[in-house]
């Protein structure tokens, strides 16, 4: 990397870390909150929200349903909590779901889940970031106007923090996230106490609008599937619970005490904002329509629909307009925070699923700043996706949630019940015992609630964009299992073997030549130091003359190597070589055949154009011949002397937290040639252009 680049990388990324520093990034609680749980707490902007607006599908008279649509959101929310809380004491490697379903239920479960979850973190970000984007755009209207643009600049920017590590980006993430819980909760409560206390009258701004139903089908089982998918609109409220029980080895000691008590303060900080909008929602009177336009009838001219905190905000603190400014600032912060959950969950999901060879194996490694590198970016990408593909619209993305996170909160529950009932079959302390049937009725009970929410998902959504989300799991599902057989076969392909560790009979080197100058001398120097059993040169004939002048400078010298010449009557290089290389192999199949390839090495990168790329396609065909072993031997030029001095970076040293060091051979004729100083550019092995 040019120094730009490392200059550049180390503003946006910031200094490596060494890997010994890997616990000093671990987290407290106050500081795994809003790492983990800012996606599960953040969605009480937008889950209340969503259940309004599809109830408004049939009518002002259904709003009388959304008490108990959000009660039954919070019996859920609470069941799932005290589940995971099983599961992190039980698997605090932090495979979370994925490791859990394995483990008890089988590998196409484990699969299963892991499909799921990758698309629920994709949704998270998308969903999150264009949720952000509509509550800015209710103070900017510049933002409301242009949401993807907003979307994908937000993306980036919390791509680049998270890239500068966990612990960096959670101490950046704890202010806004305590900011929005102290602005929601003081709404709340503020709200209240005037309108139940102080018995003052507040109306949302929307309160007087009247809104009418999308048709007069709602009755009967048109009602009931409507009053089902506001359901599984604001169980989206449930979602990032997971990610805890996959960050578990984030948190500092004693890990599995420390995450349950952060799922406890989650899911108490969840249940109490998110009944608390819902109970200001319906005294207010506030309305927000599915479709603004059809269904509000005596909107003014211009109207535009403000999100449901936004109206609450602006009449709690009717007569406090910075407290209206605060909460709608920081609950687009913590929107757009939300999605750090998926940044830290993502790529440890991801990790994992490499180590199991599911995934490719640059998932598996830590970057520069001890945080999983490239999954933080391969998360990005998709997400970026996703937000343009549907326009940033809040709705149209939630209709895609929920499916994969309650697909892995069943999965989950029901691997725990057989874990409690493997473990129950050989313990024998009654105390245990008593113990373990609990918590394996809890999570035998999460398994039925989340079960049943699932298969409403699946009824209500379907054909509302839900089958694109299953679709996602699925081509996660069947790549997986393609990476997994690859990683097999090719591990089974490389087995040693008894007669592997047989050395060849000999080794039969061969130094292509194009003409008879310094690199072509270094070469045959190197590869007579090699001390094969036969070494000879060999040119390309595509032109007599030029042949003819290389023999006689080659007799000349007294070379005590062999030259040999194959002819080529049309003018083909690497062809010629081929065939012959091949010719030796057939002839002594127990032989190995070494190729010594003299390269030039530039230092500008006009540089490598002037200059023709045939022992590049030599390369890249000889690599493919069994038995055949290509060296490249460079040869520095003047212009390569530039890039000598550029800061040394050895392979890896970054992960491990070494810092570039400038060379010390700045001034040296030229490195070795077996440590080339830059991308090589190729001398025209046997041609006569060189």
């Amino acid at each position: 990397m040019s120094k730009l680049g490392v200059a550049v990388k180390r503003v946006l990324v910031g200094r490596p870390q060494r890997s010994d520093r890997l616990a000093h990034t671990l987290l407290p609680k106050r500081i795994a909150l809003p790492v983990f749980a800012s996606d599960a707490m953040s969605s009480v902007a937008y889950a209340p929200e969503e259940i309004f607006l599809t109830l408004s599908a049939g009518g002002l008279a259904t709003y009388a349903f959304s008490p108990w649509v959000g009660l039954a959101v919070v019996i859920v929310l609470l069941t799932v909590v005290t589940s995971y809380r099983q599961n992190v004491h039980a698997y605090p490697s932090g495979g979370g779901d994925y490791e859990v379903a394995t483990v008890n239920l089988g590998q196409k479960a484990g699969l299963t889940v892991a499909s799921a979850l990758l698309v629920d973190y994709t949704l998270t970000v998308a969903v999150s970031i264009s949720s952000a984007a509509a509550n800015i755009g209710a103070l900017v209207p510049y933002v409301a106007q242009h949401k993807v643009q907003f979307a994908v600049v937000a993306i980036l920017v919390l791509t680049a923090v998270n890239l500068r590590g966990v612990r960096e980006s959670g101490v950046a993430f704890a202010i806004p996230t305590y900011a929005f819980i102290l602005g929601i909760g003081t709404m709340i409560v503020w709200g209240l106490t005037r309108i139940l206390l102080l018995g003052q009258d507040l109306e949302a701004p929307s309160a007087n609008l009247h809104l009418v139903s999308e048709g007069d089908a709602y009755t009967g089982l048109a009602l009931v599937l409507l009053v089902l998918r506001s359901f599984t609109q604001g169980a989206a409220a449930l979602t990032g619970v997971e990610a805890i029980s996959n960050g578990v080895p984030a948190f500092q000691k004693p890990k599995s005490r420390n995450a349950a008590s952060t799922l406890l303060l989650l899911g108490s900080i969840s249940v109490v904002m998110f009944s608390g909008i819902i109970a200001l929602a319906l005294l207010t009177h506030a309305k927000v329509a599915d479709s603004p336009a059809t269904q509000i009838v005596d909107a003014p001219p211009g109207y535009v629909q403000e999100t449901l905190v936004a109206q609450l905000a602006e009449v709690v603190f009717s007569n406090f307009r910075p407290g209206f400014f605060f909460v709608v600032i920081f609950t687009a912060l913590i929107l757009v925070l939300a999605a750090n959950t998926a940044y830290n969950g993502f790529p440890v999901l991801g990790s994992i699923l490499s180590q199991d060879r599911y995934l490719p194996r640059q998932l598996h490694t830590r970057g520069d700043r001890l945080a999983y590198s490239n999954g933080i970016l391969v998360l990005a990408g998709v997400a970026i996706v996703l937000v343009v593909g549907f326009r940033a619209d809040v709705t149209r993305l939630i209709a895609l949630y929920t499916v994969g996170v309650f697909t892995s909160f069943t999965l989950s529950q029901t691997g725990m019940l057989r874990h409690w009932k493997r473990l129950l079959a050989t313990e024998t302390d009654q105390a245990v015992r008593r113990r373990m049937r609990r918590s394996q009725a809890i999570n035998g009970f999460g398994a039925a609630m989340t079960g049943i929410v699932l298969v409403i998902v699946l009824i209500t959504k379907f054909t509302r964009g839900a089958w694109i989300a299953i679709a996602g799991m699925v081509v996660f599902f069947v790549l997986m299992q393609a990476i997994r057989r690859h990683y097999d076969r090719v591990s089974a392909e490389l087995v040693a073997g008894d007669t592997d560790a047989v050395l060849p009979s000999r080794n039969h080197a061969i130094v292509l030549v194009s003409t008879l100058h310094k690199p072509t001398l270094r070469a045959v120097a190197y590869a007579r130091a090699t001390r094969p059993d036969v070494l000879e040169a060999v040119t390309v004939n595509v032109d007599d003359s030029d042949t003819k002048r290389l023999m006689r400078d080659w007799e000349k010298r007294k070379l005590p190597v062999p030259l040999k010449v194959v002819e080529s009557p049309y003018r083909e290089i690497t062809k010629p070589v081929l065939d012959y290389v091949k010719r030796i192999r057939s002839n002594n199949p127990r032989d190995v055949v070494t190729v010594f390839i003299p390269e030039y090495v530039v230092g500008h990168w006009w540089e490598q154009i002037l200059h023709n790329q045939s022992a590049l396609r030599l390369k890249g065909r000889l690599l493919f011949q069994p038995g055949v072993m290509v060296t490249s031997v460079p040869w520095q030029l003047e212009s390569s002397e530039r890039v000598t001095r550029r800061p040394e970076t050895p392979p890896g040293s970054s992960r491990r937290g070494y810092e570039p060091t400038p060379r010390e051979d700045t001034q040296a004729p030229a490195p070795s040639p077996s440590k080339p100083a830059a991308p090589a550019a190729p001398a025209a092995p046997g041609t006569r252009r060189g």
